[in-house]
């Protein structure tokens, strides 16, 4: 058919009409993605959160990456953003954080039980270790690191963040200590492994102190000191050789022990110990340092708590 001939219908061929038809093309609208930046002389925002005792330094990081944080009404993601607070509106899920509202510093050693996670999770349904600390003046605080569900022992909380990253990071170089207990009879070779540093997923993680209390043919009870603490590092570290480990439990963090201190209990850190964590992250060679309440006299003496535990959260 003959372009612009009309066919039998008295319509122009589909063809015809998509050949004179001409699309006007107009250019999409963008708009500029508001980025918020870093202030010179400004405060880590990981370091606000911190201080305000919405996690340790570490798991702000982690709020951030997730995008639960605002500054001036938008979300930021980036690691090592400094803010002013003074001047700057900052949020966590929309939830205005107060400038110059600072709680009171406090620190406290728990031993925790079996089947109690180390979150700040509200929607977490099982027994959290921050509501066995039953004291009321507590206001907002949280672990220093983690101890996996299984696992038992000593672990410090604290609303305190520069503290907190002092035990946790890897570089201050605060030991902490754990009772393993593997099945079978662990050989010499496996416990060099473990000595001289795993592969792992992430990585070649560094070694540790590993002392044999006691072997036989079911298990193997052993004695081991790391600098750093991974994800389930103790457990995976002896997978990996060949060894499940079947009990855990940290019994020293720093110049601090479980001796005096039940499973389940709580007490408040003394200033000296405090000054002594410190001075461990630090370098300093403590000499002569507390171990515990049993070792403590005097004033520096803080009562044991029992942890309250919900009913039917187990």
């Amino acid at each position: 058919m003959p372009y612009g001939k009309r066919n039998v219908t008295g319509q122009h061929s589909q063809s015809a009409r998509q050949t004179t038809r001409q699309k006007r093309v107009h250019p999409k609208r963008t708009h500029p993605k508001r980025t918020v930046q870093s202030v010179e002389g400004g405060v880590r925002l990981n370091k606000y959160l911190a201080d305000h005792g919405v996690a340790s330094r570490r798991a702000a990081d982690e709020l951030i990456r997730e995008g639960h944080l605002q500054v001036d009404g938008v979300r930021v993601e980036e690691l090592g953003l400094r803010v002013d607070p003074s001047s700057q509106l900052i949020e966590l899920d929309g939830a205005p954080l107060e400038v110059g509202k600072t709680e009171r510093k406090q620190y406290y050693l728990l031993n925790k039980p079996g089947g109690v996670v180390c979150t700040n999770e509200r929607r977490e349904t099982r027994p959290r270790a921050v509501d066995l600390i039953t004291d009321r003046n507590k206001g907002r605080i949280y672990t220093v690191g983690r101890l996996d569900e299984q696992s038992k022992g000593l672990i410090l909380l604290t609303n305190d963040g520069e503290f907190a990253n002092r035990i946790m990071h890897p570089k201050y170089g605060v030991t902490k200590t754990y009772m393993v207990k593997v099945r079978g009879r662990i050989s010499e070779e496996a416990v060099q492994k473990v000595r001289e540093g795993a592969y792992l997923s992430e990585g070649r993680v560094a070694g540790a102190r590993v002392v044999i209390q006691k072997r036989s043919r079911e298990y193997t009870h052993l004695c081991v000191t790391l600098r750093e603490g991974k994800n389930r590092e103790i457990r995976r570290v002896f997978h990996s050789v060949g060894f499940k480990v079947v009990e855990l439990k940290r019994s020293r963090i720093g110049c601090l022990n479980d001796r005096g201190l039940k499973i389940g209990y709580w007490r408040h850190l003394a200033p000296a110990e405090i000054s002594e964590l410190i001075a461990i992250s630090d370098g300093e060679e403590v000499a002569g340092a507390p171990k515990g309440p049993a070792s403590r006299r005097g004033r520096g003496r803080r009562p044991i708590r029992r942890a309250v535990r919900s009913r039917g959260r187990r």
